[in-house]
């Protein structure tokens, strides 16, 4: 893999991991029209999701300090440790399909651009659904209650195929289920955090261990890394007020129209 092409994907991968269009979908997208493959492809993957989660703790610092300090400073129970139980509720469906379906969701990475095409039309579908129903609404919603944050996390554990937007996903259940648009942003970037940081240090462990082998280089490791930490919090920042002004149905139709063109360049 060049710098260039470290450059490219960075920037896709920074760029896709908060807006709904699905990141791993569009890697493998990228990385089909650049015609980078093997190894090194997980290797850049691991780097690059890392950086996108390094640039959620910038974005959401202050959040995430608050919740620190209100969970680990008093034994008392507050709101803090409500959120993050929410959070750990929400990350049961995903530590179950990865410890016990992992080999399986590995094997749909396999299925080429087709699935990639498919679950882009899905999340297309999503989204404008759950607009729709968010209009259509009279009252503002609610806050994310412990059954939301336990469906939200079925969606995320659903999103590991590619093509099928994490955040878009989470997102749009969440307002399926009623979460103020307000709210639903936030918990869907938070309740990330752990399970990818977790991914990406054992990931890191095997590489140390030699268990993955790359020949992807330094320079392009840290350009990858540095272009999707740059454009990640610029994204971060974006999804968050596009939630807010309601104005996912234009991601809806470019999902639609990628899924659409990814599906008869496939067949065709």
């Amino acid at each position: 893999m060049s710098w260039l092409e470290a450059l490219i994907l960075g920037i896709v991968q920074g760029l896709t991991e908060f807006l709904p269009v699905s990141s791993s979908g569009h890697l493998e997208i990228g990385q089909a029209l650049l015609g980078t493959s093997g190894e090194e492809n997980l290797t850049f993957a691991i780097i690059v999701h890392t950086a996108t989660v390094l640039s959620t703790l910038v974005v959401l610092w202050h959040e995430v300090a608050q919740l620190f300090k209100g969970t680990f400073t008093t034994l008392q129970w507050n709101a803090e440790k409500d959120y993050v139980a929410k959070i750990l509720v929400s990350m049961i469906p995903v530590f179950i399909v990865g410890m016990f379906f992992k080999d399986q969701v590995e094997a749909f990475f396999g299925n080429g651009l087709l699935l990639v095409g498919i679950c882009l039309l899905i999340t297309a579908a999503l989204l404008a659904l759950s607009e729709w129903l968010q209009k259509k609404r009279q009252n503002a919603g609610h806050e994310v209650t412990y059954k939301d944050a336990f469906i939200i996390g079925i969606a995320q554990a659903c999103a590991v195929l590619p093509g099928l937007s994490r955040s878009g996903t989470t997102i749009a259940t969440g307002l399926l289920c009623g979460v103020k648009k307000e709210s639903v942003a936030q918990f869907s970037f938070l309740m990330v955090l752990i399970p990818i940081l977790g991914e990406a240090f054992l990931d890191l462990l095997k590489l140390l261990k030699g268990e993955l082998v790359s020949n992807l280089g330094l320079l392009p490791a840290i350009i990858g890394f540095v272009a999707a930490f740059v454009t990640g919090c610029f994204a971060c920042r974006f999804m968050i007020e596009i939630v807010r002004r309601q104005r996912l149905v234009w991601f809806a139709l470019y999902c639609a129209v990628v899924g659409t063109i990814t599906i008869i360049a496939t067949v065709c």
